[in-house]
């Protein structure tokens, strides 16, 4: 094993020890501890480990530099929290006397049902799933209220509302958050395609009535979606999003059917193989427990050979952050791949080829891509 190799190793490692067994965190050297806590703030993960040694009132027996990093990052956590639900309760008075299902998706959707994977994560937006059919409705309503398109050209616009999941988002003009509004969980051009319709059928009510989240399986569901198809060159998968789905297959596994509709229900989505990959990552990663008549299944939904080793490596090499001193150009090739393959599911491959080519050419005559320097500091969190 190279330098490399052993130096990318023993982050990792250490990474998902603090992960699975923060317990142990106390022993660790400050040396270790600056390790850990660049690599840690690579996979966004900084807050779940705050929360945990303070959970276990480990905080004070850690270095004091990494326990006020840690604290400074709850603070950052806690005010985005605010933020995010202030952005929720300023959209119900924009959308009030409108009779429309409001599905919360991701971290927006746990912060508000309190489930488990919103402990220690960052936010940076809100992200809604909404009927096709209401979002001219919607989006007027929004406009009118104080949100405004951010700028795009009028290809990328195009792009966003004839075959996207979604509309180009919305910000507000004062507080600067952002509204991404979707009508599916992947794009109409997918071959992945999934029946939105079932989604809102199932959907289950927060306090407010007039808000919702996903059904378990389905938000497990959309998680796993969310990180196999939304795959970034430089980031890579976010290993967040699978300790999401972590504490997510967790907390819903004491519901009586959670298990035996899960495989299904995947199945009428579409979603067998990212639930096929989520769950063989997960065991690997983070023993999640799965039962054994699940486990007993997985190879119905898998892959053919060559297919899976090769997605097994690729997907292991870009799920892990790296060590920040020692880059790989076999993880940045295995992030390239799989940025790729995501593209690939989600667009035939005629309209992939102009779309690329346009991309291409206005990257040729110099178009520079608009930089958010808020959202961007977020996004180091």
């Amino acid at each position: 094993m190279n330098k490399s190799a052993f130096e990318n190793h023993r982050a990792q490692q250490l990474l998902l020890t603090a992960l699975r067994q923060p317990e142990n965190l106390s022993i660790l050297t400050t040396m270790e501890w600056d390790l850990l806590l660049r690599i840690a703030r690579r996979a966004r993960v900084l807050g779940r480990i705050e929360v945990s040694l303070a959970n276990s009132g480990q905080l004070a027996q850690i270095p004091a530099g990494a326990a006020n990093h840690l604290r400074a990052t709850r603070n950052v956590i806690e005010h985005r929290k605010t933020l995010v639900s202030w952005e929720v309760n300023r959209l119900l008075w924009a959308l009030r006397g409108i009779d429309v299902p409001l599905i919360l998706l991701k971290g927006t959707g746990y912060l508000l049902a309190g489930l488990p994977p919103a402990a220690g994560r960052i936010f940076a937006d809100v992200d809604l799933l909404v009927p096709e059919n209401r979002l001219p409705e919607l989006e007027s309503r929004l406009l009118a209220a104080g949100w405004f398109r951010t700028q795009i050209d009028p290809y990328d616009d195009r792009y966003y509302r004839v075959w996207m999941h979604e509309i180009p988002p919305l910000r507000h003009r004062e507080r600067g958050t952002e509204i991404d509004i979707h009508h599916r969980l992947l794009p109409k051009t997918s071959r992945l395609a999934s029946d939105p319709d079932t989604l809102f059928a199932n959907a289950g009510e927060l306090a407010d009535p007039r808000l919702k989240i996903l059904a378990p399986a389905d938000m497990v569901l959309h998680a796993l979606v969310h990180l196999f198809l939304e795959g970034d060159p430089g980031e890579g998968l976010r290993l967040r999003d699978l300790l999401d789905v972590h504490d997510l297959l967790t907390h819903f596994s004491d519901l009586p059917d959670f298990w035996k509709e899960l495989i299904p229900r995947a199945r009428g989505l579409g979603f067998q193989r990212p639930l096929y990959y989520g769950l063989i990552h997960l065991q690997q990663m983070f023993a999640t427990p799965i039962p054994a008549t699940v486990a007993g299944e997985l190879n119905g939904l898998a892959p053919p050979w060559p297919i899976r080793p090769l997605m097994a490596r690729l997907i292991s090499l870009a799920l892990l952050p790296e060590h920040p001193d020692y880059p790989r150009r076999s993880a940045a090739i295995a992030r390239w791949l799989l940025y790729a393959r995501s593209h690939w599911l989600r667009m035939p491959t005629v309209l992939l080829s102009k779309h690329l080519a346009r991309k291409l050419w206005l990257r040729i005559r110099g178009a520079r891509k608009r930089i958010d320097l808020a959202q961007l500091d977020l996004k180091q969190q």
